[in-house]
């Protein structure tokens, strides 16, 4: 008997942190439990650093990943499951891709709340055209799988017949928690982890931070962005894949600041499940799945106030056992809930049940 095939089709390769984290680092994880992987990625590693760099994708770069997805989804019919990342197809009607998606059972997977992309654009005609491509996306597809309730909803209010919550996860063999030496511990660290296209959030607190400053020693580490705060002594720090467990683990507190939008209640508090696996205590804003993922109180803390950070931060930075307590039970609730050791084993169960479920009526 052949081995059920999937075709793994993500928005990035493994620079991307959604690719990487919502289907790349389950592969080794399917493949033994004998599911057979094709991936294909929409956006390569080297267009992604392109666009860090120019600000924008070049023209012939865009036209060959559109041709080369096309090409994939013409040999959809030698898979079981096409497994897609969002949406095979960006900015293109629905049913286009429905079409090449047409003879084939799909799933889809969302970490963002990316049809505000469409339904929420600036442009009327984009809102007209495509503000429901998403949802009709969902609808068709065997299974829906989301990151957090915000987006569980859009999918059964689409239509989705079978919507499942998998949250972003970590995989704890990488995840091990560092003792600090006695020079890293003379000066508490925050951190933030994230891109160059969030390290924006940063800007919300930049006050409260400042204000920080005046009252206690401290410093930012910056991983993945690139930033300057008047009177905070900020470190920007490259990320890569091989590094970031060790820079976030040097640090004291994790912090995910975060505006209040309908973008940002999609999100799925990847950063904070990071920090809390590196056995950090984590402040961050009440909004969408960190209300969920922070318990106030017990792994850290909720800050809905520029006033709020200020304090918070300030009673985590002068109590290293209030940061150590806090922290362990933040490690605790990832490995309860927020790992690839328990995640994968339900992956691979319900891959296989989509591709044996009755398809969804079009």
């Amino acid at each position: 008997m052949n081995a059920p095939r999937v075709l793994m089709l993500t928005k990035y390769d493994r620079l991307g942190a959604s690719s990487r984290l919502r289907s790349l680092q389950f592969i080794s994880s399917l493949q033994n439990a004998g599911i057979e992987i094709k991936t294909q990625s929409f956006i390569s590693d080297e267009m992604l650093l392109q666009k860090y760099v120019h600000k924008k994708y070049r023209f012939k770069a865009i036209f060959d990943a559109y041709a080369n997805r096309v090409r994939q989804l013409a040999k959809r019919r030698d898979f079981d499951l096409v497994w897609i990342e969002k949406e095979a197809l960006p900015w293109l009607p629905g049913s286009w891709e429905r079409i090449l998606l047409r003879g084939v059972p799909y799933a889809l997977d969302y970490d963002d709340a990316i049809f505000h992309n469409y339904d929420l654009h600036s442009s009327k005609w984009v809102r007209y055209l495509l503000g429901r491509r998403i949802d009709r996306l969902m609808a068709g597809a065997r299974m829906v799988g989301v990151g957090n309730d915000y987006l569980a909803q859009r999918a059964k209010n689409a239509g989705a017949r079978w919507v499942e919550i998998l949250p972003t996860v970590v995989d704890l063999k990488r995840y091990v928690i560092q003792p600090r030496s006695q020079e890293q511990a003379k000066i508490p660290q925050l951190v933030w982890i994230g891109s160059p296209s969030t390290v924006k959030y940063l800007a919300a607190i930049e006050a409260s931070l400042a204000d920080l400053a005046q009252r206690i020693t401290f410093k930012l580490r910056v991983i993945g962005g690139a930033l300057e705060m008047t009177g905070v002594d900020v470190e920007c720090v490259p990320w890569s894949e091989e590094t970031e467990v060790e820079a976030i683990g040097q640090c004291d507190i994790g912090i995910m600041p975060l505006s209040e939008s309908p973008w940002e209640r999609g999100k799925c508090g990847y950063k904070l499940i990071q920090y809390m696996a590196c056995g950090l205590p984590v402040v961050a804003s009440p909004v969408g799945i960190n209300t969920k993922i922070v318990r106030d109180g017990v792994n850290g803390f909720l800050a809905e106030s520029a006033s709020m950070w200020v304090s918070k931060l300030e009673q985590l930075l002068r109590d290293p056992q209030l940061r150590q307590s806090m922290g362990q039970m933040g490690r605790k609730d990832v490995e309860t809930e927020y790992s690839v050791e328990l995640a994968a084993p339900r992956l691979a169960g319900l891959l296989l049940k989509a591709m044996s479920r009755p398809a969804c009526l079009n």
